[in-house]
């Protein structure tokens, strides 16, 4: 019995299935506002490794993080690929391997702690006056906790990664 391809792990997955239709045309990467600051991020590359069979090389980097899903690749590519979901579908796949970068970690620890990504500094806080703002009321978590109860995600830890 054959192993499944990691191109077809993903096609399986809700937003992945689309992806075997790409011949690496490369309007998905012109189109990107991402690939056009950093040569870390490049869509086109992303699916040729997944496709090539590269789970290693997609799941341990960075790259799949680096979307800023503006959906300019789904909305110009010729074979009606649907990019940007299936880079989502691929980063599913990483969280359940436990292989979310730190600042991720960092972000749901803030949010599920304090109900903000980021905490307000003193500074903000002792500006809004003279801005003519309220006081920041206490978020609450309760509703967040619930939500995060109900959907499981309460449930999913993400591990910090030590750093290399």
């Amino acid at each position: 019995m054959r192993a499944e391809s990691f191109s077809e792990t993903i096609r399986e997955r809700l937003g992945g299935e689309t992806i075997t239709f790409c011949y690496q045309c490369g309007t998905c990467a012109s189109s990107c506002p991402v690939a056009k600051r950093t040569t870390d991020f490049n869509p086109r590359e992303i699916i040729k490794l997944c496709l090539l069979d590269e789970k290693d090389e997609i799941l341990d980097g960075k790259s799949i993080w680096l979307c800023c899903s503006c959906y300019n690749c789904q909305e110009r590519c010729p074979q009606k690929v649907e990019i940007a979901d299936v880079i989502y579908a691929v980063r599913n796949i990483a969280i359940e391997k436990g292989k979310v970068p730190n600042i991720y970690f960092e972000f749901f620890n803030a949010i599920s702690n304090d109900g903000r990504i980021v905490k307000v500094s003193q500074f903000a806080e002792n500006k809004r006056p003279q801005l003519g703002l309220p006081p920041l009321q206490p978020t609450g978590v309760d509703a967040l906790k619930k939500i995060l109860s109900t959907t499981g995600f309460d449930k999913f830890h993400l591990k910090k990664e030590e750093p290399q």
